[in-house]
């Protein structure tokens, strides 16, 4: 007698249609993807214009809560000194965080314009000074339309704490506890809202070279 029973299985039609659908789910998920790793690791706009401002100052915060007190030879000193840089309109340091998500450390420069607004520049940081590479970089703009204002907050002693309008890291051989950030509109006229941020620094003092902070 013969055997009637139907095999099962899958015909060349339905696999094909699997086969292309399956293709377009991959090219969507491929072009999302190649859009994220776009923004975190483009080597010369690291944080895009237009990355919303939340994403822009949480960055900034992170990368100063994760600051690295790196040392380089001083040539005119003939001393290792500390690098943390800044003043009222520009701060540079290094970091462990990197918006390109390199290993090691990068050195960042915050540079307030008062007419393309909030630029960043960020370069590998070395054994050595990384003023010497800022100076070979374009800046990028992360904020259009906004002024920043820097201040530090140093520990002279256990009870004491102060604002300072400036930090020097050859002179104070360390890290400020936390640095102060207020972004103010350039143009009032746009209804921009006054943005801060407030962050610690988790490191802020060399485990081989002695801070030179006086008390008030």
């Amino acid at each position: 007698m013969r055997n009637t029973s139907k095999q099962s299985g899958f015909t060349l039609l339905e696999i094909m249609m699997s086969m292309t659908l399956t293709a377009m789910l991959l090219g969507m998920l491929s072009a999302g993807l190649y859009s994220v790793v776009n923004d975190w690791q483009n080597e010369t706009s690291v944080l895009d214009e237009t990355l919303d401002k939340s994403l822009v100052l949480l960055q900034i915060e992170r990368a100063l809560f994760a600051a690295f007190p790196h040392s380089y030879i001083n040539m005119d000193r003939l001393s290792r000194v500390v690098y943390f840089n800044g003043d009222e309109s520009e701060m540079r340091w290094v970091s462990a965080v990197s918006p390109q998500r390199r290993n090691g450390l990068t050195a960042w420069r915050l540079t307030s314009d008062s007419v393309d607004g909030l630029q960043i520049t960020l370069t590998p940081a070395y054994s050595d000074n990384p003023d010497v590479r800022f100076e070979e970089l374009e800046p990028t703009v992360i904020l259009p339309n906004y002024e920043v204002e820097f201040r530090y907050l140093v520990q002279r002693n256990d009870d004491e704490k102060e604002w300072l309008d400036e930090w020097a890291g050859e002179e104070m051989q360390s890290l400020p506890i936390a640095v102060h950030i207020i972004f103010s509109p350039i143009d009032e006229e746009l209804d921009e809202e006054v943005l801060e941020v407030l962050a610690a620094i988790r490191t802020w003092q060399h485990e081989d070279i002695q801070p030179n902070i006086s008390p008030i």
